[in-house]
């Protein structure tokens, strides 16, 4: 039998099963729009996917594009957003940003706005201007990220770039896909499901020129002639990977996907000489709210101490849990603010106790003696005022917490359900060329998607539709550029 994700000398293939101008290995949302964009360029392209039909995770996502510069919605919405101002934020916000990366997206982003469009994914021309993780209704925009909090709110304007499929529920991106699909099938791709490719095959030069699959029990050797786009999704069903590089994954916390989001195309690069990048990249919820005005309660920790600015995209808010001792985190309420959180499906809603007084909380939490109270009332004091100096929380969100009794709600990373995505994989440029850890360019090779390490690489960086966004950009800019290879 063979052996999963290995590079395959060219000599030694005796039989090709098949040709293509392309091959695209995944049909997710990258692999779909890469797979448009190399087929409208007059490429044959052929597209292999394990499963039994396209749509992969993004068919599960909310259905959220982070996209901006000016799209059309925004300009509904009466903001004027431009290119330059979403470059600053996500260059200030990013975790060693790849600048290429980020000002090809960003210049790029109204356009594919309009792109999705045209192929018929729907987005109304509605904003949403409170705070909230998803919307289950057909509003579009909503601010799904940290423009907001400091210190990015005085790098750049703040604008909102979630851009939500038109479809009610949670799982809106199933109608991206569904439409994309249709595109796929209208433009005349050919397609071969259940089908798991195990190897890349390689000429003597290191060009990746072919894969070989296992379909039916049978293996096939099918030529590249101009490239092959990986485009398989992250690696967060994959135990092996997930013990090397984020092993405190393991059993407090629930994958986000499909059970074929195993890292395959990361694997795949690798035996062929591909550098990875920020393997321990994970996007994990902590979302305390809705609803909204919890956000003016405070987080601590084992130490009674604030770590994070309350108003932080809740990716951000469980990074930070993660660091703290014991990864332990307390919301602190009072009486004018308590409500239970509502999204309980992430078990965020573990009320410890209600106290009288600040010195009783204190005592119930097992905190250090008079540091909650420290905490609070130098809290209160500024917040009184309508600042934070601390932490620099937004004023919309301060108030003082006097009005007892108070309350504390467990959101420590062992009594929550945190959901979770990977967010590293395949070392790329801007052009989606794979990259070897001598920074040299793999020919034939291209990866776009959650397989490779793109615009967002922390959850510290992330924002809702920062996987669909560039995910379906950088696809169309693998499956251009492998067309004309």
């Amino acid at each position: 039998m063979n052996t999963p994700h290995q590079a395959i000398p060219v000599a030694s293939i005796e039989h090709w099963s098949d040709h293509a101008d392309v091959i695209v290995v995944g049909l997710g949302i990258a692999g779909a729009c890469a797979a448009l964009e190399a087929r409208r360029a007059g490429a044959d392209v052929l597209v292999i996917e394990r499963a039994s039909g396209g749509g992969g995770a993004s068919a599960l996502s909310s259905g959220i594009f982070y996209l901006g510069g000016g799209t059309p919605v925004q300009h509904a919405a009466g903001y004027q957003d431009t290119p330059d101002a979403m470059y600053d934020f996500l260059m200030a916000s990013g975790i060693s940003p790849d600048a290429e990366i980020i000002r090809a997206f960003c210049n790029g982003s109204a356009e594919h706005f309009d792109w999705l469009e045209t192929q018929g994914v729907p987005f109304e021309r509605s904003y949403f201007p409170g705070k909230a993780v998803f919307l289950t209704d057909t509003t579009c925009l909503m601010s799904t990220g940290n423009e907001k909090v400091w210190p990015y709110r005085e790098v750049a304007p703040p604008a909102p770039r979630g851009h939500k499929v038109a479809r009610e529920g949670e799982n809106a991106g199933s109608l991206a896909m569904e439409v994309l699909l249709s595109r796929c099938a209208d433009a005349g791709l050919r397609t071969r499901y259940d089908s798991q490719v195990t190897g890349l095959i390689v000429d003597d030069d290191g060009r990746v020129v072919g894969v070989r699959l296992r379909s039916g029990g049978e293996a096939h050797d099918i030529a590249a002639r101009r490239g092959v786009i990986l485009a398989t999704g992250g690696f967060n069903m994959n135990k092996d990977m997930l013990a090397e590089f984020m092993p405190h994954m393991l059993g407090n916390a629930e994958p986000l996907g499909v059970p074929y989001n195993d890292g395959a195309g990361i694997l795949l690069g690798q035996a062929v000489g591909a550098a990875t990048q920020s393997m321990n990249g994970v996007i994990a919820t902590a979302s305390f709210y809705p609803p909204s005005q919890l956000i003016k309660g405070i987080l601590v920790n084992t130490l009674g101490e604030r770590f994070v600015a309350e108003d932080a995209y809740h990716g951000r808010t469980a990074a930070f849990i993660m660091e703290q001792p014991g990864r332990k985190a307390y919301l602190i309420l009072d009486s004018e603010i308590f409500a239970y959180p509502e999204l309980t499906a992430f078990s965020h809603h573990t009320l410890v106790d209600g106290w009288e007084t600040v010195e009783n909380m204190e005592a119930g939490l097992g905190l250090p003696s008079g540091a909650l109270q420290r905490t609070l009332a130098d809290y209160n004091h500024h917040a009184a005022e309508g600042k934070d100096p601390l932490l620099h929380k937004h004023p919309d969100w301060l108030k003082p917490l006097e009005a007892g009794p108070y309350a504390a709600f467990d959101v420590s990373f062992n009594k929550s359900v945190y959901l979770y995505i990977t967010l590293g994989g395949l070392k790329v440029n801007a052009r989606t060329e794979v990259i070897t850890p001598d920074g040299q360019i793999i020919p034939g090779m291209f990866a776009a998607g959650a397989c490779a390490s793109s615009v967002s690489r922390d959850g510290k960086d992330y924002a809702s539709g920062l996987s669909l966004g560039p995910g379906s950009f950088f696809g169309r800019v693998a499956g251009r550029l492998a067309a004309g290879a």
